[in-house]
């Protein structure tokens, strides 16, 4: 992979907002967001979630980026939840809980509103926050080695209101019930029943299929993408304003040479060649 040098965020008091245990890479047209902390089986610090929103506009803002793909790094597990060793001190009473929800709330708002599709590629353990992430996401493709679960009932901490909206979106609101009542684990093939993931594959071939996935994506005219995904933003949003967003991007489409491109190729039988203009 190829870092992507980006500028940091800035975080409040002015410091900057990065962590070496998030990083960006870019192979294009993928963009690669990774969560890159094994040893912890890559649970996310307050200090990255902080982090995450500017990686996010970082690769939403990289022309060689079509798909952004959200992975663990390592082997062995894609995010096993928020880092609990440090509740003590980030969440120690109701005021930094607070302020600590924000942070979280803020990165899961910024992979749902992405302006470039984003899929969460998913081995082992997806629990609490990893669910959160991979919900925010388009797409999820998982290993079959994938166990999902969201343990809030368990240690006593309330789930962002929104996070919650994303799983309700996925799998309905009495599966999702059943998820935080029980905290219970669901294995990859209750997830892919009940919605709560879009493909599993052998966890061998879990890249393989993550980056086909992409690529298929990323081959297609990028407007028309962008349109589909503001208009189905706008199809579960009680938001006015969003219908007319999503007529918008559908007009950007027919005024687009990507357009003349598509309809070219269709007749000359070729393969289109899509800019995103």
């Amino acid at each position: 992979m190829t870092m992507n040098s980006t500028p940091p965020a800035t975080a409040a008091g002015g410091e900057p907002a990065t962590d070496p245990r998030l990083r960006i890479a870019v192979e294009a047209p993928i963009g690669w967001l990774i969560v890159d902390h094994p040893e912890r089986r890559n649970a996310v610090s307050l200090a990255m979630w902080k982090a995450l929103p500017a990686l996010v506009a970082a690769l939403d803002a990289e022309p060689a980026v079509r798909v952004i793909v959200l992975a663990g790094g390592g082997e062995q597990a894609f995010v096993s939840g928020a880092d609990i060793a440090e509740f003590a001190e980030v969440r120690r009473d109701a005021a930094s809980a607070r302020a600590y929800e924000d942070v979280n709330e803020a990165a899961f708002a910024a992979l749902r509103m992405a302006a470039k599709p984003t899929v969460a590629m998913i081995r082992g353990p997806c629990f609490g926050g990893g669910v959160g992430l991979a919900a925010a996401c388009d797409l999820r493709i998982a290993a079959d080695d994938a166990v999902f679960s969201i343990p809030a009932a368990k240690l006593g901490i309330a789930y962002p209101p929104p996070a919650i909206a994303d799983v309700v979106a996925l799998v309905g609101a009495s599966r999702a019930k059943d998820m935080f009542f029980t905290a219970r684990r669901l294995d990859h093939a209750e997830a892919l029943a009940i919605g709560l993931v879009d493909r599993v594959v052998p966890a061998a071939d879990l890249r393989t299929e993550t980056l086909a996935l992409a690529e298929t994506i990323a081959a297609n005219a990028p407007l028309t993408i962008a349109a589909a995904k503001t208009a189905i933003a706008a199809a579960v949003s009680a938001d006015p304003a969003a219908a007319a967003r999503a007529r918008a991007a559908a007009e950007a489409c027919f005024s687009s040479t990507d357009f003349a491109e598509g309809r070219d190729a269709f007749l000359a039988k070729r393969t289109p060649r899509f800019e995103g203009r």
